[in-house]
């Protein structure tokens, strides 16, 4: 039983306005909406925020329409000079889903400390020494605190060699052997997966290694109904500071209540530095700010098999809003149940990001392809060696499989070398089209380019040339109009018209339906005698429209890809379903589609 004679305060991180809307919302809320919230925490008595990095980096200007830069802004003014105010980067891949050169991240670590931050806590997937020594140095010269973490998972499947208290207190003495500064570290379990047992001899290992001076956090989520007792077994092996919310955005994909946290600590000589009894306004504040907001109960509700499929609170509420989106939501429990096959075949990397959306987007690939038919890009470049060195050597024939698909060889050089020059490309981008070279904006383009992807439709050029994405998960009857896209709507809708005669102005109520078109081979006849064969997404619910392959008047082969839609953050193809011509391109690139509304329609 947890008790000590020595009293003894635990530190708290308070998580609600970073990890809490990232794991609910995928982080796609307005920051007006939980201002008020978080200056009632401050008057409280918080002292130490999550307020940035992860999707709180990508959201807010992927699909909210603003600058993350200006929500990190606001937040500082809010809490004032002298809280700390913490953000969440991935090793090379910093705050992006892919990896980077050193330049860029140097860059992100300058921006991140100019706009607030005070604390960067660093993790890498793989838990690579080497990555997390070089990525760490950027934190330190940038002036902002540098947490060193080491990543935590349940594995899904047993082995003695890796995810064990061993090996993560190995992953920490390897560190130290790199002679890196570190101000603390942290034990990060982003799927709450870690059982109590190797939470508390991991604690214990640690604190025997870097000795009772050195500040040890820990992080986990309550997914499995564990969060709770993880934290226990945590401050009993010795951990000084824990992350913890408050409803409505606590417990389930998020972390545990702060009050149930205090409740569990009664007796035992150990209390947190903060009293939960009055933080009752954070609480009222949030519930009337997130008011429009719908709660995925998905994302809300506990959910014990996560110890089979362990993925982050904060990738499960992006992911399954993007299968509903897409349509596919069906298809989420197959999905979970290729998980243990991915992470046993890929190395058994840690489940944080973007090692946790390589291994969902290629269990969804599996379901939707066929196992190892396609190979994610992410997925195949780990397995590679283009972000690091896994834990375990990969399945060799999952290895030969990604090299020929992706058409690259095994790769065991540096990461940082081998990415992308992501700023080279964001220069030429802005240049392109004379919008302003600031920091801010590079770093904006930068690190929302991808290999491969039309810069049209780079979300940081769409955000800065004023044609964002809005994509908020509002309540149905609350939803805006999707502005990305002029196509005809997926569903009918009801609004008003105007109609002014002889100098008389009547208001009448109308409803618009799109065509109901069942699938890509209804054909209609066309005035030349042919056959008008229409042309659609391969999925159900919107998507976006990323390359359009063909034009009118070209000929095409039955199976020849015509077009790509983008999908949980992937491209997929879409296959002309006959031989013909292309009578006509019935979208434009970047477009959003879906059920009944046509791509481009083929001559058969």
């Amino acid at each position: 039983m947890l008790f000590t004679d020595k009293k003894k305060t635990i530190r708290v991180m308070f998580t609600p306005f970073r990890d809490g809307l990232q794991s609910c919302f995928g982080g796609r809320v307005r920051v007006k909406d939980v201002l008020p919230s978080m200056k009632a925490a401050v008057d409280a008595g918080i002292r130490h925020f999550e307020f940035g990095g992860g999707a709180r980096y990508q959201a807010p200007y992927f699909y909210v329409g603003e600058s993350p830069f200006d929500c990190m802004d606001q937040m500082r003014a809010t809490v004032g000079p002298d809280v700390d105010l913490q953000i969440l980067t991935r090793s090379v891949s910093g705050v992006t889903l892919t990896s980077q050169k050193l330049p860029a991240l140097q860059l992100q670590a300058q921006l991140m400390k100019k706009h607030g931050t005070t604390w960067d806590r660093n993790f890498d997937f793989m838990n690579d020494v080497q990555n997390l020594a070089r990525t760490g140095q950027p934190i330190i010269d940038a002036g902002m605190h540098h947490q060193v973490c080491i990543a935590l998972m349940g594995l899904p499947f047993h082995s003695d060699k890796v995810h064990t208290a061993e090996f993560y207190v190995d992953v920490m003495r390897r560190f130290l052997a790199t002679g890196v500064h570190f101000d603390s570290v942290c034990l990060k379990d982003a799927s709450g997966t870690t059982d109590p047992r190797t939470c508390y001899e991991t604690a214990r290992g640690l604190r025997e290694l870097l000795g009772p001076d050195v500040l040890i956090w820990q992080h986990t989520h309550d997914t499995a109904s564990m969060g709770i007792a993880c934290y226990m077994a945590g401050v009993e092996g010795g951990v000084d500071g824990i992350d913890l919310s408050i409803r409505p955005l606590a417990s389930g994909t998020v972390q545990p209540d702060i009050r149930a946290m205090a409740h569990a600590l009664k007796g035992t000589g150990y209390r947190l530095d903060v009293d939960p009894g009055k933080l009752g306004d954070v609480e009222k504040l949030l519930e009337e700010g997130l008011s429009e907001y719908e709660f995925s109960p998905v994302t809300t509700t506990c959910d014990a098999r996560v110890v089979g499929f362990p993925m982050p609170g904060g990738a499960i509420g992006p992911n399954v809003h993007m299968m509903k989106e897409a349509g596919i939501l069906d298809k989420y429990g197959a999905v979970l149940e290729e998980f243990p096959e991915v992470v046993r075949a890929g190395g058994a990397w840690t489940s944080v990001t973007p090692g946790s959306q390589q291994y969902w987007l290629q269990a969804f690939n599996n379901v939707l392809h066929g196992r190892w038919k396609k190979i994610e890009a992410g997925y195949g470049n780990s397995v590679l060696g283009y972000f690091g060195r896994p834990p375990i050597d990969p399945d060799p024939e999952v290895v030969k499989i990604a090299g020929e698909q992706l058409g690259k060889e095994p790769f065991f050089g540096d990461p940082l070398e081998a990415a992308p020059d992501s700023l080279a490309a964001a220069d030429a981008a802005l240049k392109e089209r004379n919008l302003e070279l600031t920091d801010e904006n590079r770093f904006l383009v930068a690190s929302a380019a991808v290999p491969g992807k039309d810069m049209t439709l780079n979300e940081g050029i769409r955000l800065l040339e004023g044609r964002a994405k809005i994509s908020l998960p509002l309540k149905k009857n609350e939803k805006p109009a999707d502005t990305s896209s002029t196509a005809m709507p997926a569903e009918p809708f009801t609004t008003t018209c105007e109609v002014s005669e002889g100098g008389k102005t009547r208001s009448f109520k109308i409803t618009i339906a799109p065509p109901q078109i069942e699938n890509a081979t209804q054909t209609t006849n066309t005035a030349s005698g042919g056959k008008a064969v229409p042309v659609y997404s391969p999925f159900e619910g919107k998507v976006e429209v990323v390359e359009i392959a063909v034009k009118a008047g070209q000929s095409v082969k039955k199976g020849q890809v015509v077009a790509a839609v983008e999908a949980m953050k992937a491209k997929h193809d879409v296959k002309a379903p006959c031989d013909g011509l292309v009578r006509s391109v019935d979208t434009a690139l970047g477009s959003v589609v879906a059920k009944g509304i046509p791509i481009l329609t083929l001559e058969a």
